[in-house]
């Protein structure tokens, strides 16, 4: 029998991809912001477009936190990539985004490699995480956002690639966070469990990132660096504290599969074209000091 698990993972990663799509049309009609502002968020909220892409992300994080009551993180996290395709195909034939060849096939290597985590993945439920283990998550929690305190300085591709890694590492620390949550079936337990607060914390600083990151031009850039970033931590934790499972004689697979998928998420931040250009807004010109004293004589 097929574990339910799989079903939440192919609709969590339909979801994801509709979800990049709206927020970065949204983020593309918004004024870049250079700092650490939590009010780019109340920004992008007044558009319908970003709501819609919002709720499609809550989905698709509804979606990953139910596959991951059975399903590894390594497989989770890796198939988020995955929405990638799904925003690319959408942004080809709605936007008419144009991808370059190294795009393309980047995105079929992705495809190829989480293709071969989903055949090596075994189900299990996972383990509870100790106290040094959410202490970590805490302070983890404080590094992203201070480095993404310098990180909005910078522009561009560059700008879109480290801001969306910051992300992918803040969306990861959610994911090992959620990951034994999904086991605590009682109400009481479930909201009382310090991992519940740690997981929106950190997904609401990784959703301000990504923001950021989307608004310096390549949207493919900003969410392959998010994966790529976010992937490797969490398959890490998850194989050495949570009990993850790799079926037995199917290491090389998973291995292989991971590789490759890393890799084209990595490809994908260098091979890359923005797909929308901010307009810069005009500087503000000072009074001449003629005019100023005018002003002050009609006083």
């Amino acid at each position: 029998m097929v574990s339910s698990g799989w079903c939440f993972l192919a609709a969590m990663i339909l979801a994801y991809g509709v979800a990049n799509l709206l927020q970065s049309a949204a983020a593309a009609r918004t004024t870049v912001h250079h700092t650490f502002d939590p009010a780019l968020l109340v920004r992008l909220a007044g558009q319908r477009t970003y709501l819609l892409g919002i709720g499609c992300q809550v989905l698709g994080f509804v979606l990953a936190f139910l596959a991951r009551e059975d399903l590894p993180l390594f497989l989770v996290q890796a198939s988020v990539a995955a929405g990638l395709g799904v925003t690319a195909l959408l942004g080809v034939v709605l936007l008419k985004w144009s991808l370059p060849a190294a795009e393309v096939v980047l995105l079929l290597l992705l495809m190829a490699g989480i293709a071969g985590l989903v055949r090596s993945a075994q189900p299990a439920h996972a383990r509870p995480l100790g106290t040094a283990a959410i202490a970590g998550l805490a302070v983890a929690l404080l590094v992203i956002a201070g480095l993404g305190f310098f990180a909005v300085r910078l522009q561009g591709a560059l700008g879109s690639v480290v801001l969306g890694s910051l992300a992918g590492v803040g969306f990861s620390a959610a994911a090992i966070a959620a990951r034994p949550l999904a086991n605590e079936h009682s109400a009481a337990g479930f909201f009382t469990n310090p991992l519940l607060y740690l997981l929106i914390v950190h997904s609401i600083v990784g959703q301000l990132l990504l923001g950021l990151a989307m608004q310096r031009g390549s949207t493919t850039a900003a969410v392959a660096a998010m994966d790529a970033a976010g992937a490797v931590p969490a398959a890490i934790v998850g194989l050495l504290l949570l009990g993850d499972r790799i079926q037995p004689g199917k290491e090389w697979l998973a291995a292989l599969g991971f590789v490759v998928t890393l890799a084209a998420v990595i490809g994908l931040t260098r091979y890359a074209e923005p797909q929308h250009h901010h307009v810069p807004a005009p500087p503000t010109r000072r009074p001449e000091p003629s005019a100023l004293r005018a002003a002050q004589t009609s006083r």
